[in-house]
């Protein structure tokens, strides 16, 4: 095999690709990148057998081929290459010779045989979204995915695909997070699967601003292909939690308080928290919120803000970083919180109406409590 890239575009490709590989595999070959040729240049796939991921990158071909290089090794390699065009050309013992400039480096590889395959898109249901929204929603719901490794189907975002919108759930059994978009889905039937958290986490890397993303659902796989870059995840085998019986059906409250006040407000008192407190007083008035903690070994700590609310007094105690998350990862002025008493959730909503969040309160604790 032989080719030349630029270096600028190789390195772009193979930080794409790097991240899904782990540092703690025992099979030697998942360490690495497979790298084969094309009519219009080279493919570059990783894959852990759980999270696969592959990209397009230009390139000049002299002679067509395949092999595979330690990953890390060979991006850190690109990365301080002077030159920007990089001569490539590796051997029938696997060794590559990379070539740029002065600097010259032979690696040793593995044969490209060994490498495990990732799975064809084949003929799976599918819809597009564009790559912006799909972003925006990952951020909406991804921080409420659980790390409770004993809780494994909540390990993961669930997408709800009905045949004109998707819902996007994420819960780890104190909060809820739910995003939904309309889409075109072509199969006929509800479809719910769950997207494991590091393939979440890495569609978030990867998704751009402009165009659209292809989901294809495959079960026991999911895959989105972006346009030269292929991502293609296991799904998490379980069943979800139902989430419509989590959200309140009716509140009797409904506070309207601007985002970014809220926010600061929140992480001003939050300052005086520690461990053994993890919770806010919240009260609401017509026209103002009041927040508060008080930790006898550290102080105390107040703060108002404006909000417009319907009832004339209402009392409720939350965790601040759990409302805190949802406030930073929303784009709008301002957002709503209903709430029917201090011992029922609150939901948290975005005028748009296609976001919300749930959350369990926490037992109200009065100054003369602490």
């Amino acid at each position: 095999m032989k080719f030349s890239a630029n270096r600028e575009d190789l390195l772009e490709g193979l930080l794409q690709v790097q991240n899904v590989v782990s540092t703690r595999t025992t099979l030697p070959i998942l360490g690495n990148v497979l790298i084969e040729t094309t009519e219009a240049g080279i493919q570059l796939t990783t894959t852990d057998l759980e999270v696969g991921m592959q990209c397009f990158v230009p390139a000049t071909i002299q002679d067509p081929g395949a092999t595979t290089l330690p990953v890390k090794r060979l991006t850190s390699i690109v990365r301080e290459l002077a030159e920007e065009q990089v001569e490539f050309e590796t051997d029938e013992r696997c060794v590559s010779t990379i070539t740029c400039s002065g600097s010259v480096f032979r690696i040793v590889g593995l044969s490209d045989e060994d490498f495990p395959p990732l799975p064809p898109l084949g003929s799976g249901q599918q819809f597009k979204i564009p790559q912006r929204r799909l972003r925006e929603i990952l951020k909406q719901t991804s921080y409420a995915i659980s790390t409770d490794e004993n809780r494994y189907v909540l390990n993961g975002l669930l997408f709800h695909i009905q045949s004109d919108k998707l819902t996007v759930v994420a819960t780890d059994g104190r909060r809820l997070a739910l995003a939904e978009h309309e889409i075109q889905w072509s199969g006929e039937e509800l479809t719910k699967v769950i997207l494991p958290a590091k393939a979440v986490h890495e569609l978030e890397r990867v998704l751009g601003s402009e165009g659209d993303v292809e989901v294809f659902v495959m079960a026991p796989e999911i895959a989105f292909d972006l346009d030269g870059t292929l991502l293609i995840s296991k799904l998490i085998e379980g069943q979800f939690p139902n989430f419509q019986q989590v959200v309140p059906s009716d509140s009797s409250v409904r506070v309207t308080i601007n985002r970014m006040e809220l926010l600061q407000a929140l992480r001003r008192v939050s300052l005086l928290l520690n461990d053994r407190n993890l919770s806010v007083n919240m009260t609401f008035t017509r026209d103002r919120m009041r927040i508060e903690t008080n930790s006898p070994e550290i102080g105390e700590a107040k703060d108002e803000i404006p909000v417009r609310c319907d009832a004339d007094e209402l009392k409720v105690s939350f965790n601040p970083i759990y409302l805190m998350d949802p406030l930073r990862q929303l784009d709008v002025d301002d957002v709503t919180l209903e709430i029917s008493d201090y011992t029922s959730p609150g939901v948290l909503r975005t005028n748009s109406m296609n976001f919300l969040y749930v959350l369990m309160p926490m037992r109200y604790r009065a100054a003369e409590d602490e």
